[in-house]
């Protein structure tokens, strides 16, 4: 099994092409990562409106958020807010999943936005 990750300009020094085919279908196959990543894909959003939009306790929210950084599916960033406050901000990279069954074996492509 393996995964490609694709960008724009076939960037392949992301986290995202590092992904084995396994790991990425058994990351998407996790029904809370699939509606976390659902809510981030929709909109960026900080990790309480996923968890709300996803209907998941915030600590599910933020565990899959962490799990789809760290894959490179996922990208992250502090806003600051006129309080003081700063608030991290999640929006989906990725933006096309393909997976395909040729002689056997079973190759993933993951293309993301840069």
């Amino acid at each position: 099994m393996a995964v490609r990750q694709q960008s724009r300009h076939e960037r392949t020094e992301d986290p995202a092409g590092q992904l084995s085919a396994a790991e990425l279908l058994d990351l998407f196959g996790d029904e809370y990562t699939r509606r976390v990543f659902e809510a981030v894909s929709e909109r960026p959003r900080g990790g309480r409106a996923v968890a709300q939009a996803a209907d998941v306790s915030r600590a599910t929210a933020y565990r899959r958020l962490n799990e789809l950084r760290d894959a490179g599916l996922v990208t992250s960033e502090y806003q600051f807010a006129s309080d003081g406050h700063h608030r991290e901000q999640f929006t989906a990279r990725a933006r096309h999943l393909s997976v395909s069954l040729d002689g056997g074996d079973i190759e993933a492509a993951v293309s993301v936005d840069d």
